[in-house]
Parts: C-alpha cells; sequence; structure tokens
C-alpha cells in the first residue's frame, strides 16, 4: 500500500495507473476509521482496479473549533485496516498541503445546506464541498463512495458533481451499524461507557417513528414521540428530527407527499455529537 503525503506524488502514481487502463476508486474519510468505511474500501475495490482512500480532518467543515480539536486521530491504526483489506493508496495531507493558503471561496446550495445539519452547523457544507472538490480534482475518480449515515451530505455533493461536471460515478453504501443498531462515527471513540450504551437511543427513537408514521402517525406525531424516547435518557440532547424528501431534501409535513421520505436525526451525548438517518420505505 503505497501512503502519500504530497498532491505531486500522488497524481503521477494515479497517472501512471490511468495509462495502464485502471479505473480509481476514491474514499474520502477524516480517519479514525472502523467497519463501515471498510466497506466503502470494499465497495470500491468490487469496482474499480485501484482505491484511494484519503484520511485528512478537514477544518474548513468545522464550525466548532473545540470539535475540530477534539476529532479522534488515529492514523496508525487506520493503515494496518486499509492493509488488511488491501486498499491500495492512502493520501494522508496535512492542512498545508490542502490549504496553502486562506480560501476564499464559498458554497451555497440553496435549501440543501439550510435545513437539518445546515441549519444547526452553518458553513459546514461549504467546507464540506471545498475539500471534496479538491479531492476530485487532485485524485480524478472514476467513483467516489460515501455512506449513507451522512446523507444530507451526500445529496450535497451529488448536487456538486452534478453542476460542476465532475466526470465520476458517486454511490452510497448503507450505514454500517454496531449490533445494538448503534451506528458507526468515528465520534464514537469519544463516547465513555455509559454514553456508549445511552446513543443507542437515536436508532431506537428511529424505529419507533418508522413503526408510527407506518401505523398512520403523522410526523408532527412521531416527532413528540421521539423527543420523549431521546430525552429520557441521561446526557442525551435531541436536536433535531425531520423527515424530508430524500431526493431534494425538502422537509416534509406528510409522509405521503413523498415517494422516498428520509427520517433524519441530530443530538448530543454530554458533548458529542452524533446523527443518524433511516429510510422510511
Amino acid at each position: 500500500m503505497e501512503i502519500f503525503k504530497q498532491i505531486a506524488p500522488l497524481k503521477a502514481f494515479i497517472n501512471a495507473q490511468k495509462q495502464r487502463g485502471q479505473s480509481i476508486g476514491l474514499v474520502p474519510t477524516m480517519g479514525a476509521l472502523h467497519a463501515g468505511h471498510l466497506s466503502l474500501i470494499e465497495a470500491s475495490k468490487r469496482q474499480n482496479s485501484i482505491t484511494v482512500c484519503s484520511i485528512f480532518v478537514n477544518p474548513t467543515q468545522f464550525n466548532n473549533p473545540a470539535d475540530l480539536l477534539k476529532y479522534p486521530r488515529t492514523f496508525d491504526k487506520d493503515t494496518l485496516l486499509l492493509e488488511k483489506v488491501e486498499c491500495d493508496a492512502v493520501f494522508y495531507p496535512d492542512s498545508s498541503e490542502m490549504y496553502p493558503e486562506t480560501s476564499l471561496i464559498k458554497f451555497d446550495f440553496s435549501h440543501l445546506d439550510k435545513v437539518m445539519e445546515g441549519k444547526f452547523r452553518p458553513g459546514h457544507f461549504s467546507g464540506v464541498a471545498l475539500v471534496v472538490s479538491k479531492l476530485f480534482n487532485i485524485v480524478e475518480p472514476d467513483h467516489a463512495y460515501f455512506g449513507q449515515k451522512d446523507w444530507q451530505q451526500f445529496t450535497v455533493i451529488r448536487q456538486l458533481v452534478e453542476e460542476l461536471k465532475f466526470n465520476l460515478t458517486l454511490h452510497s453504501q448503507p450505514t454500517s451499524r454496531e449490533a445494538d443498531g448503534l451506528a458507526m462515527s468515528s465520534r464514537n471513540l469519544r463516547l465513555n461507557e455509559d454514553q456508549r450504551k445511552n446513543a443507542t437511543v437515536f436508532y431506537q427513537a428511529l424505529l419507533a417513528a418508522k413503526n408510527a408514521l407506518h401505523a398512520g402517525k403523522s410526523i408532527t406525531e412521531a416527532r413528540v414521540l421521539v423527543k420523549e424516547i431521546v430525552e429520557q435518557k441521561t446526557e442525551i440532547k435531541l436536536e433535531y428530527f425531520e423527515v424530508a424528501e430524500s431526493k431534494n431534501l425538502n422537509l416534509l409535513e406528510n409522509v405521503k407527499d413523498s415517494d422516498q421520505p428520509i427520517m433524519c436525526i441530530a443530538g448530543f451525548v454530554g458533548e458529542i455529537r452524533l446523527i443518524d438517518n433511516m429510510f422510511l420505505n
């Protein structure tokens, strides 16, 4: 497995592969890898000759400086995991390589980045779009892979690809979960034992809301139910629960107004913020 910290050697490696007719898959990550990330690597390996995993904790997508400082960084462990699944190359730049100067570019995705995560994390998706654009331009992948857990992010990136005409195919892989249903996340590493047990409440709330909505309850009633379930746990605070049209993120008040609604939830376990989602159908 090749490890690159600079752009130029990585591009030279990729160009050499492309000259041999090899297809390139990209899995962008911020490290602290888990089985969910590895499932993206495996999906890429099934479809591509060469798989590149990027590991970069992108500062421009953090609107909370403390969250950036505390984000788990486990590069040595990450490389061992990537070697086990036979990833071909790792791109592990530092901030000065990706942002040699302060970036002036800002992205605006209209309503896509104003609801849910965008509402509570202003500027977050502009930073995501900026770093993903850089990665797409550096790697020039044929395919790129993202997890369903960050569905709003995937929707924003899909818009980015469509509008800027990136020549690649996007893939969203199903959310990987622990045995008790907790969505796998790098931030789970920050949970203590009690917090880890209580964090499953977000998954439980989604299941309860799904059952309620299938039973004919309204989204308003489901929202009340979710709040009751989540906030019965100590240290847990619900930030939002919404039901949206999965294709365009329009928030719904009636599930019948969408062919493919998705339920999205976010909240805090202590000071650690977690998100999750679930398709209703």
